[in-house]
């Protein structure tokens, strides 16, 4: 994958309320991605940010007796927080009230505009504040509520700006057909396709100042701002370079050079946002003639019971809490090694304690042998030997494990991953290297079992780091590494006469950590 260039994104997350899990597993998994794609030798560029306009924003900031301006600074400082700690490493965190942004965004709706395709009319239906979106009659759930949500609506009529999205209808539906792998899993390009099976209506791409001043300025009609899914699906245009503001009018602002990242990649989303990015967004960069992204990949939904976590709901877990006891290489594991890409999970604190165990006694245990085992019978000092060992093993996992990122399936990626480790302590097992070190003939083998096991530690320090990126560089280090190997270095990287440190356990039982929960973690 050398030479390779990937443009990855999160959705922008909306300002008006703290970092949760569901903020947490996609913006994890997306590093994951990220970090197996640099790994395999691509140059990334992964993007991630906060939403900071619309109505419901204006509402919690009065709420607050804040300005808009103060709660998105306060929300966004939180949100860049909570990356770090659960170590994300994005290469850029947007901001939707940026000045290049708000110029981006403007340059995009004024080539809408002079391109014809958006015209004034008059909206009538119900608006959910929450979602920040419209619905129909026929679209409400039970006494006139959001069907997202369930919460209430409000009736509304005003003028508004529509984008022709119903034009775009059949160019989308040939795309989707065309381009099978475009929306995965499939269960999401067959719910989009039938979506696109009834009449699309056109889409309002605007709020009136008077109620919902909080936004950006239309540039044709000052008493109007962009609608803000509008608004936010334009970040990923902003991000990438394809517009530059500040050309001058002639260009429109649009330049499709080399130097843009456009188009994206991957999207990366939750189901509960598909049809936003799968048809608002493709229908306004036909609009624009940009090009459409390369993929957009929607996962499931964290449950609680048979419940989906949500603030209005009181059943949302803080992925920071459990941070505090067990690590943050230890969360991040969980969220990306427990739910199937594309599919629903359900969080409980026994789920979270198995699969901390399966780092412990799999992989942690196949640490603290190995090094164990160098330090009492070779001083600390990797033997100088060859041998297949385990090197089929390697060869196969790091397939395997290429074949299922490359399909998003990142939970099997990191299943394959641990089943080598699982395969290494089977090979001690079988070799019984404490039996060796007891016969002075059997030196030599003692000597290739060592060699064998760290080298296959190297590999799992290169496999495991998109997951767990602090303890794999803990582990390179006590191999005598000056940093975790790329997966074309695992399984061939020399580690002989290599000096390695015991040191602590990698991953302390659970019962050895110290219980800073409240009650509410495992």
């Amino acid at each position: 994958m050398t030479g390779t260039r990937r443009y990855l994104t999160t959705p922008i997350y909306y300002a008006s309320g703290d970092p949760h899990i569901g903020h947490a597993y996609t913006t994890i998994l997306a590093d994951v991605l990220a970090r197996f794609w640099r790994q395999d030798g691509a140059d990334v560029f992964f993007l991630t940010g906060t939403d900071e306009h619309g109505q419901k924003i204006f509402e919690e900031a009065s709420r607050r007796g804040m300005t808009p301006r103060e709660l998105c600074d306060q929300m966004a400082a939180r949100f860049r927080a909570a990356w770090e700690d659960l170590d994300i490493s994005f290469d850029r965190f947007i901001r939707t009230t940026e000045p290049e942004h708000v110029a981006v965004v403007t340059a995009f709706l004024q080539r809408l505009w002079d391109k014809g395709v958006i015209y004034e009319g008059i909206y009538r239906g119900w608006y959910c504040v929450p979602e920040e979106r419209y619905w129909t009659e026929k679209d409400l759930g039970p006494d006139r509520t959001c069907p997202v949500c369930s919460r209430p609506t409000r009736e509304i009529e005003e003028k508004n700006y529509f984008f022709r999205m119903s034009d775009c209808r059949d160019r989308l539906i040939d795309h989707i057909r065309g381009n099978p792998d475009w929306i995965w899993p499939d269960v999401r390009r067959n719910e989009v396709l039938g979506f696109l099976d009834q009449d699309l209506e056109d889409l309002s791409i605007s709020r009136p100042k008077a109620r919902v001043p909080w936004g950006i300025t239309l540039p044709w009609d000052d008493e109007h701002v962009a609608y803000v899914w509008v608004d936010a699906l334009i970040n990923y245009v902003t991000a990438s370079g394809t517009i530059h503001p500040d050309n001058p009018p002639s260009r429109r602002g649009f330049d499709n050079t080399s130097g843009s990242w456009w188009p994206a990649d991957v999207h990366l989303i939750g189901k509960d946002i598909l049809t936003t990015h799968a048809v608002y967004w493709p229908t306004l960069l036909m609009g624009a003639g940009l090009p459409l992204p390369r993929a957009i990949v929607a996962h499931g939904w964290w449950l609680t019971g048979d419940h989906k976590m949500s603030k209005s709901m009181g059943n949302v877990v803080d992925p920071l809490e459990l941070v505090g006891r067990f690590g943050t290489d230890a969360v991040r594991w969980y969220l990306a090694r427990e739910m199937p890409t594309g599919q629903d999970a359900s969080f409980t604190p026994e789920r979270f304690l198995a699969r901390y165990e399966e780092l412990a006694n799999v992989l942690g245990n196949l640490v603290s042998r190995t090094l164990g085992m160098t330090d009492k019978y070779r001083k600390g000092r990797i033997p100088e030997a060859r041998g297949a060992g385990l090197d089929r093993d390697v060869k196969a996992t790091l397939a395997a494990v290429r074949t299922a990122v490359e399909g998003y399936r990142l939970n099997e990626a990191l299943g394959a991953a641990m089943d080598l480790a699982r395969r290494a302590n089977g090979y001690v097992e079988q070799r019984e290297p404490w039996a060796h070190a007891k016969d002075p003939a059997r030196a030599a083998d003692l000597d290739e079992t060592l060699a064998t096991l760290a080298r296959t530690l190297a590999t799992l320090a290169a496999l495991f780091q998109p997951v767990c990126p602090s303890k794999m560089r803990e582990l390179a280090a006590r191999l005598g590494l000056a940093e975790v190997p790329t997966l074309d270095q695992a399984g061939k990287i020399g580690l002989g006469g290599n000096t390695t440190r015991k040191g602590e356990l990698l991953f302390p039982r659970a019962d050895l950590l110290p219980d800073q929960s409240d009650g509410s973690t495992a």
